[in-house]
C-alpha cells in the first residue's frame, strides 16, 4: 500500500511519546512492505534539520518537511483569547503555507491511505478529500480536552483556571466538530475509543496501541546504577511539570529522610527556565536536561517514576522503560491503557505515601526488583511489538479500502 502520514511535528529525533508513536508506526508500515511517506510541519519548538535524519531511516520513509513556526507567544495567546473561537493549541497549526504544500503534494502523488497523526492536523481533511481518493484515518493519540480538564483540577492559580476553562470549552467544541470527518478512527487505547464514541464518533474504530521496535531495544544491566530513581519525558509538557512538582513537594523529601544517599536523575528537553531552576534546586537531584541517547540513559538507571495526574492516551515512555527492564512506579492515570498488573510488572502509587513506600521498598529489595523488571520485559514484548501492531493496522486498512472501492 501507499501510505501518507501527516503530522504537526517532525518525529525525529524520537525523544518524546508523540514522536515515538508516530515514527515507530511509520517504520512498522515500511518494514512490512508498504511505501511510506511523511508530510510534517517543522515547527520552532520541534525543529528538525532534515540532513540530521539518519540515511537508514530516509531509505524506508520519504520525508517532506514544511516550515510552520507555530510559535507560542504571550501576544499570540492574548490575541487568540480575545478575537478567536479556536483553541490556541490548534490555531497555531492551521496555516496557509502547509495547506498549499499539502495540495501540491496530493496533486503529484497518489495514496491508498492518508493517516492523520493527532487532532491538530485533522482540520486538513477537507483539503485531502478534494485532491485525494485515499482512505482517511484519524489516529487519535489522546482525547485532547481531557488532558486539560485534568490539568485544571490540579491548578491553584485563579487566572490560569479562568484561561484553562476557556481553553477546555474551545477544545471540546473543536474535537466534537471534527468527529466523523474522517473515514476511520484509530485510537491508541480502548479507554480513548470508548470516550470518543461517547463524544459522538460514528465511524468504524480500530484500537492500535503504540508499539516498540524491539530490534532497537538493547537491554544492558551491567552498568545499571541500583538503587537509583529517574524520570524522562518532555519537560515543556504541562502534565509532566505538574507531576514532578507534586513529587518533589510531597514525596522526595520523605524518601531521602529514610534513604539519604538515594539520588534521582531528571532527563528531558525544553524545560522552561523557571522549571529548570526548580529541578536543579531539589536535594539529591541530578538534572540532565536533553540527552543524546535515551536508551543508554534508561539502561543506566533502575527505577522510573511517572507521577502523572493529568494527560490522556498511552504513555509510551512506560512501555519503553518496561522493554528495557526498568521497574516503573506510576499513578493509575499514568498507566492508563496499558493493562498492567500492579506488583507483578509495575507498581501503582496514587498518593504520596504509596510513592514513598514503593520507592524505598523496590530500591532496597533486589529480589522484588528483579521479579518485577523481568515480568515487565516479557509483558512489553508480548503486547507492544510494533511489527504485529503495524501489520494488524494495515490489514484493517486493506479491509476498509475494499469496502470503499
Amino acid at each position: 500500500m501507499q501510505i501518507l502520514i501527516i503530522s504537526n511535528k517532525v518525529p525525529y529525533p524520537a525523544n518524546d511519546g508523540g514522536a515515538i508513536a508516530t515514527l515507530n508506526l511509520a517504520k512498522g508500515f515500511a518494514l512490512s512492505g508498504n511505501k511510506v511517506s511523511m508530510l510534517a510541519m517543522n515547527t520552532n519548538k520541534h525543529y528538525c534539520d532534515i540532513n540530521c535524519v539518519s540515511d537508514e531511516l530516509k531509505k524506508i520513509i520519504n520525508f517532506y518537511i514544511v516550515d510552520v513556526p507555530a510559535k507560542i507567544t504571550p501576544q499570540g495567546l492574548l490575541k487568540n483569547y480575545l478575537f478567536s473561537k479556536l483553541p490556541y493549541n490548534a490555531e497555531r497549526f492551521i496555516v496557509n503555507n502547509f495547506k498549499t504544500e499539502l495540495v501540491n503534494h496530493l496533486k503529484q502523488n497518489t495514496y491508498d491511505v492518508i493517516q492523520l497523526e493527532g487532532l491538530y492536523v485533522l482540520p486538513y481533511v477537507d483539503v485531502i478529500r478534494k485532491y485525494s481518493k485515499a482512505l482517511i484515518s484519524y489516529r487519535a493519540h489522546n482525547v485532547e480536552h481531557e488532558i486539560w480538564e485534568r490539568v485544571l483540577r490540579q491548578e491553584i492559580s485563579t487566572y490560569k483556571k479562568i484561561y484553562l476553562k476557556s481553553l477546555i470549552k474551545r477544545l471540546t467544541k473543536f474535537e466534537k466538530k471534527l468527529l466523523n470527518t474522517y473515514d476511520v478512527i484509530v485510537p491508541i487505547t480502548e479507554r480513548d475509543e470508548k470516550k470518543l464514541n461517547n463524544m459522538g464518533n460514528k465511524k468504524l474504530s480500530f484500537v492500535s496501541k503504540t508499539g516498540i521496535d524491539f530490534d532497537t531495544i538493547k537491554i544492558n544491566n551491567k552498568n545499571t546504577d541500583y538503587p537509583s530513581i529517574f524520570h524522562i519525558g518532555a519537560l515543556d509538557w504541562a502534565p509532566n511539570q505538574e507531576g514532578l512538582k507534586w513529587f518533589f513537594n510531597k514525596v522526595w523529601q520523605q524518601v531521602i529522610n529514610k534513604k539519604p544517599d538515594l539520588k534521582i536523575y531528571i532527563a528531558g528537553r525544553n524545560a522552561p527556565k523557571n522549571f529548570e531552576y526548580f529541578l536543579k534546586s531539589q536535594k539529591n537531584t541530578i538534572y540532565l536536561g536533553e540527552i543524546d541517547n535515551a536508551h543508554k540513559f534508561i539502561n543506566s538507571k533502575a527505577v522510573m517514576i511517572v507521577p502523572l495526574f493529568s494527560g490522556s492516551g498511552l504513555r509510551i515512555k512506560i512501555i519503553e522503560g518496561m522493554s528495557l527492564g526498568k521497574v516503573i512506579i506510576s499513578t493509575s492515570i499514568g498507566a492508563e491503557g496499558i493493562n498492567i498488573t500492579n506488583k507483578k510488572n509495575i507498581l501503582i502509587a496514587n498518593n504520596s505515601n504509596d510513592f514513598v513506600n514503593n520507592i524505598v521498598d523496590i530500591c532496597y529489595d533486589y529480589k522484588k526488583y528483579n521479579y518485577i523488571k523481568n515480568n515487565a520485559i516479557e509483558f512489553s514484548r508480548v503486547n507492544f511489538d510494533i511489527n504485529k501492531i503495524s501489520n494488524d493496522l494495515v490489514n484493517f486498512y486493506r479491509q476498509n479500502l475494499n469496502k470503499k472501492n
